[in-house]
């Protein structure tokens, strides 16, 4: 059963040209150098069988038992430094919303035979965004910076469609929030 946001200060609100936007108002993983992605994989854990519908598609997707591990230590997550390993595991916190909000999905076939049951019907990718705040010297919010993300959903055997991992994420360099820079 879907959880209520419980303990998550996570919202989707609208930016000037009404595209949604899902705010994570907390930085729960931090690192000067780096993540922590087993702390991240171990928060992760406790949504396992949780579910959130998109609203674009109306489907249900599914956080499967291989998402924690997959999110946490995937090649590409392995290949994050600084700000996007940062952006990467916070995004973590609204995953739900940002299944919820995600569009322009594609599908592809599963060509690898490492996945022949997992997603034996075939991969979804969808796009989605999400906002970070970005603290001042005083401790306050200064701004919030944007990213655009990938969503990767596996189609199983089962039927059912799991989150698989985000990728390909990139900030946004317009200011779509009408933030002060």
């Amino acid at each position: 059963m879907e959880k209520e946001n419980v303990g998550r200060n996570v919202s989707v609100i609208k930016d000037a040209d009404g595209n949604n936007i899902v705010m994570i108002n907390d930085i729960i993983f931090k690192g000067k150098r780096s993540i922590n992605w087993d702390d991240v994989e171990k928060y992760l854990k406790d949504y396992v069988g949780d579910f959130y519908k998109n609203v674009e598609t109306n489907d249900i997707v599914y956080f499967g038992k291989d998402l924690p591990d997959e999110y946490a230590h995937s090649e590409y997550t392995n290949s994050l430094k600084g700000a996007y390993a940062k952006a990467k595991a916070n995004a973590a916190q609204g995953l739900g919303e940002i299944i919820e909000i995600a569009f322009n999905g594609n599908y592809t076939e599963n060509k690898k035979e490492k996945h022949a049951v997992d997603a034996a019907k075939g991969w979804y990718r969808f796009e989605s965004r999400f906002a970070l705040p970005v603290y001042g010297d005083s401790g306050e919010v200064d701004r919030y910076n944007v990213f655009h993300i990938y969503l990767i959903i596996r189609h199983d055997q089962d039927g059912n469609k799991y989150l698989y991992d985000l990728i390909n994420i990139k900030k946004e360099t317009s200011n779509p929030l009408g933030c002060q820079e």
